[in-house]
């Protein structure tokens, strides 16, 4: 092996490694992500009424009834 293949061989690798400040950069994305996720997750939902898919009873229909929501008392399209 000659010493111009060991360096091409060489600038080859550095030329595909990402830079160091871009390993940084999503280091930090990934765990900024991951606090975020975990106080959302420890704050619960923010909506009253909310649930977890498949557990517990659905929203209260309140005083419109249970017509799909939307505002009650509000029927038709102006007939």
């Amino acid at each position: 092996m000659t010493e111009e293949t060991g360096h091409r061989a060489e600038g080859t690798v550095r030329r595909f490694a990402p830079p160091p400040a871009l390993c940084g950069f999503l280091l930090l994305l990934a765990l900024l992500f991951a606090v975020s996720y975990a106080v959302g997750g420890a704050a619960g939902p923010v909506a009253p009424g909310m649930h977890e898919s498949g557990t517990g009873p659905g929203p209260d229909p309140g005083p419109g009834g249970g017509d799909g929501g939307g505002m009650g008392g509000m029927h038709g399209s102006g007939h």
